[in-house]
């Protein structure tokens, strides 16, 4: 179960940032902020996509949530860290099944694409969501063989 999470933001998701933040504190989570605070100064999401997903594979938390314009670059970003599985999603359904069928091990959205209550919905479905395992992970070792040898054996 995940109880410390890494957030990641840019300039433009601060306000959603901080709400998140202190809804998933409320709930028992321990929150690292690796994002900006500084609304008046351009912020480039390359870089807490790559603190984030950096501390999601080293171990340092149990997962992380990325918040970008519309999520798209941040989780660009994440993604190219290996051991990352960083899914962005408008909606609670998308996020739920990242983990259950993914093992998706941060998830990113839009401040610009979705409102602060659809994003606690989508962190909620995300957090209580377990990996299923069994075909699943036949596939996420398919992404993951991608990821390590820029090759992939198809079976005949």
């Amino acid at each position: 179960m995940m109880k410390k999470l890494a957030i990641g933001n840019d300039h433009v998701a601060i306000d959603m940032k901080n709400e998140l933040k202190a809804y998933l504190e409320g709930k028992g989570y321990e929150i690292v902020n690796v994002g900006t605070d500084v609304a008046s100064k351009s912020f480039d999401y390359a870089i807490s996509g790559y603190k984030v997903a950096r501390m999601v594979a080293d171990g340092e938390v149990d997962g992380g949530i990325l918040i970008c314009g519309t999520g798209v670059g941040i989780s660009l970003s994440a993604n190219k860290v290996n051991g990352i599985r960083c899914c962005v999603c408008s909606e609670p359904y998308s996020a739920k099944l990242s983990k259950m069928h993914n093992n998706s091990n941060i998830i990113a959205f839009g401040a610009r694409v979705i409102g602060v209550e659809m994003a606690k919905m989508i962190c909620d479905e995300w957090l209580n969501a377990e990996f299923e395992g069994g075909r699943h992970q036949r596939r996420v070792n398919q992404i993951m063989e991608i990821q390590d040898t820029q090759n992939l054996v198809i079976p005949e």
